[in-house]
């Protein structure tokens, strides 16, 4: 692929919102020690995308500009950088690019062969795509900060999800109902029907006194509390959780992490557990097992081409997605 240019969205400084997305031509990457170049087929978007593009992370990224977002990626290998050992040619994957380089809304991109796995014939390009960094997020936070077993090995839990219509929500539903848990989820009125299709045993309208307060309609107390939305203050939280209850909140901003130190000072038994999502193989491979077997589904949102990714970036920043937001070829 040496000397061939590809388009490819950018933007150059902080801001701008859609507006400030750039359609280019570039260079095609060459993959290097342990890469896979990607001629890739679906990616997905995540608030983290254009959270960057905001400058919410300027401390932290992007590593440079001009910038090529989205992390979350499908396609075919084309070639394989020096060491690579799991994949050749022709191979389909899914993978999740660095959010330090980015570079998944273009025609093509490397990705590192740790987080890259197959992808069956069972599992779209558009579902595979969804699952990296939403997928992993509701994974990591049921299983390892939360403690719930995707199996029906587990003690019996109660689980409260916000936002559960959501990238990270409507994953978070099914994997819960894996495992021998009691869900109640809140989410917009129009999405209740679509939640509870997921799973969920009873389904809040957080717009509802019940749903703002969080109560679950059968008055029990919450093992722990999956927080995919923003905005809700710790006495909201606490009232609601059993006495040893977590709150994971999945994008923790100041006050929660004041609430985690104090609650960690004073050694409270109800915690406030900030997600730090590390990316893992092993992970992302069960994900995609649970697509092909169909217990987990990606719930697409909407669908627009790589040429009006405008539009996509748009409704990302909206915040009313249902389910993933696909930018295709």
């Amino acid at each position: 692929m040496a000397g061939k240019v590809m388009n490819a969205v950018q933007f150059d400084g902080f801001g701008g919102g859609a507006a400030g997305l750039k359609h280019v031509e570039v260079p095609v990457p060459a993959p290097k020690k342990d890469e896979v170049l990607l001629k890739l087929e679906a990616r997905s978007l995540n608030p983290i995308d254009w959270k960057i593009q905001e400058g919410m992370l300027r401390l932290l990224l992007p590593g440079k500009f001009p910038y090529i977002p989205a992390t979350d990626v499908a396609g075919e290998v084309v070639e394989v950088g020096f060491g690579v050992k799991n994949f050749k040619a022709g191979d389909k994957v899914v993978a999740m690019l660095s959010h330090t380089t980015g570079g998944g809304l273009a025609e093509f991109a490397v990705a590192k062969e740790s987080l890259t796995v197959n992808r069956p014939a069972e599992v779209s390009a558009a579902e595979g795509a969804g699952l990296p960094v939403a997928g992993l997020t509701a994974l990591q936070a049921l299983t390892q900060s939360a403690g719930i077993k995707l199996d029906s090995s587990g003690k019996p839990a109660n689980i409260l999800i916000t936002a559960a219509s959501g990238g990270v929500g409507h994953y978070a539903v099914q994997l819960a109902k894996l495992g021998n848990t009691h869900v109640t989820a809140t989410c917009g009125a129009r999405n209740i029907e679509f939640v509870k299709s997921l799973g969920a045993d009873e389904v809040l309208d957080y717009k509802t006194p019940d749903g703002a307060a969080l109560k679950s309609p059968s008055g029990q107390k919450y093992d722990a509390i999956i927080h995919c939305s923003t905005g809700v203050p710790w006495s909201t939280f606490e009232p609601n959780l059993c006495e040893s209850g977590k709150v994971i909140d999945i994008t923790p901003g100041p006050s929660a992490m004041l609430t985690f130190a104090i609650k960690k000072l004073t050694f409270s038994k109800k915690q406030l557990v900030p997600l730090l999502l590390i990316p893992k193989r092993e992970d992302l491979e069960f994900l995609v097992r649970l697509v092909k077997e169909g217990k987990l589904k990606t719930v697409v949102d909407s669908k627009h081409p790589l040429s009006n990714a405008e539009d996509a970036w748009a409704k990302s920043m909206d915040g009313h997605a249902t389910g993933k937001i696909i930018v295709e070829p």
